[in-house]
């Protein structure tokens, strides 16, 4: 468990909070580039860390993400008119451009010198992996764009859901990173099947085991973790394990491991305190993927059906999430359509911020137990400061990253799996009690 303070630091994000103030030292998706698609089209609503922002795309096609309030007399830019490069807000006429710029302010006369005094709200943008993307932090530390994890290649085949969640990132986060859970809340969805890997037909992702009880192995990296859930395998258990890694990203981002067609990543990003804009994405370039409009039907996502055009979701705790009972009965096991659906009634359940010094954990949770230490620690370094996590150097290209499954002899060392050649590099040798990249610390007490 947490103490309050440790709780807080840990999940606030607005204004000064010292891991909101971390975050901005990221690109971090602002939107999904479908939804800025149209040049001179209709502007997006985002808001991130705490604050509102507006994105669009200008008629020369650039996309600009700008502090929503006009800088005049703070009325919406959401509601302007998106015309001849610039956003122009209702009221008064004044007009900016994706670089924050003032091009004309219609109310003041021509001659007026107010224009090049005013520099609106504005942050950098880059589009990759069917995201736009922003840096929000201090313009003299810009880092370079990189391709992100999950879109290793500029034709890498990407399916986005995205959905408001009504708590806290970390909340969130640790779900994604938690494997033992989907053994017991997904089981409808994850079903034992036979196989090598797990195989995602018929509605299902079928698994090639029965086991709830996952073995969890943590290894740290400097980039922020990759953990292994070790299961027995339906088949010559007594010889092979099956093996689930994923790969957490600090400060937001889980390579959650694949299926037979894609791979899945999971990035969380905070709107505020208490709100977080979830994306859930199976990703291939390594084979056929997945149509975007299936995946969305598959996860209980569809704009119009499942989520209104805000990205909420008709299934709240105030309808208990349309939980059927009467297909629990049949022998469903939540009653609930769609994997993220599930978790997140989970999720929002433990309250808008999870109160981490009431848990009870157990060995399962060694995973969240690490994430909580490795953010805390990297929040602490940060406000002492030190640079953000993963931001120094020996450096992994993101794209190089990836998670993992399958069956493979218990020998198997399975930090060897899906790792990089650089990581595999950075690997103790054989009988190095140190089992973390660059971290001299044994595992912690599941319980601590």
């Amino acid at each position: 468990m947490l103490t309050a303070e440790e709780n807080d630091l840990l999940c606030r994000v607005e204004g000064d909070a010292p891991m909101g103030q971390l975050m901005r030292r990221y690109w971090m998706p602002a939107c999904m580039i479908e939804e800025v698609a149209e040049a001179d089209g209709t502007p997006v609503r985002v808001r991130m860390l705490g604050e509102d922002l507006v994105a669009f795309r200008d008629t020369h096609g650039r996309v600009g993400v700008l502090g929503e309030h006009c800088p005049h007399r703070r009325a919406s830019l959401l509601l302007g008119r998106n015309e001849e490069c610039g956003l122009r807000c209702l009221y008064h006429g004044w007009k900016m451009d994706v670089d924050g710029n003032v091009l004309e302010i219609a109310s003041e006369p021509m001659e007026s010198p107010l224009p090049q005094k005013v520099k609106h709200i504005a942050y950098p943008t880059r589009e990759a992996g069917g995201f736009v993307w922003v840096y929000m932090g201090p313009p003299a530390g810009i880092p370079e764009f990189e391709m992100p994890a999950f879109a290793p290649t500029a034709d890498t085949r990407v399916a986005i859901v995205k959905i408001q969640v009504d708590c806290n990132w970390a909340q969130i986060l640790e779900g994604a990173i938690d494997s033992a859970h989907s053994s017991s809340l997904h089981s409808t969805d994850i079903p034992p099947g036979s196989g090598e890997q797990t195989v995602a037909a018929g509605g299902v992702w079928a698994r090639p085991t029965n086991d709830k009880s996952p073995r969890i192995q943590v290894q740290r990296t400097n980039y922020g973790m990759r953990y292994a859930a070790i299961r027995r395998p339906i088949a010559n258990a007594a010889t092979n394990d099956y093996v689930r890694i994923t790969t957490f990203v600090a400060p937001i981002t889980v390579l959650i491991p694949p299926n037979n067609v894609y791979s899945l990543a999971n990035v969380n990003v905070p709107m505020d305190d208490t709100h977080t804009m979830f994306y859930f994405i199976a990703w291939s370039n390594w084979g056929a993927g997945v149509d975007p409009d299936e995946f969305r039907e598959f996860c209980g996502a569809r704009i119009g059906i499942d989520l209104d055009d805000r990205y909420r979701r008709i299934r709240t705790r105030d309808n208990n999430f349309l939980q059927d009972r009467e297909a629990m009965k049949d022998g469903d096991h939540t009653g609930i359509i769609g994997i993220p659906n599930q978790d997140m009634a989970m999720w929002e359940t433990m309250g808008p911020i999870a109160d981490r010094t009431q848990e009870r954990l157990g060995t399962s949770d060694l995973a969240i137990v690490h994430f909580r230490r490795i953010m805390l620690d990297a929040v602490k370094r940060f406000a002492g400061g030190e640079p953000a996590i993963g931001t120094t150097e020996p450096h992994i290209a993101h794209a190089e990253l990836r998670s993992f499954e399958g069956i493979v002899p218990k020998a198997t060392n399975w930090r060897a799996l899906g790792a990089s050649d650089k990581e595999l590099a950075m690997y103790p040798k054989e009988g190095d009690p140190k089992e973390d990249i660059g971290v001299a610390q044994t595992e912690p007490q599941a319980t601590a």
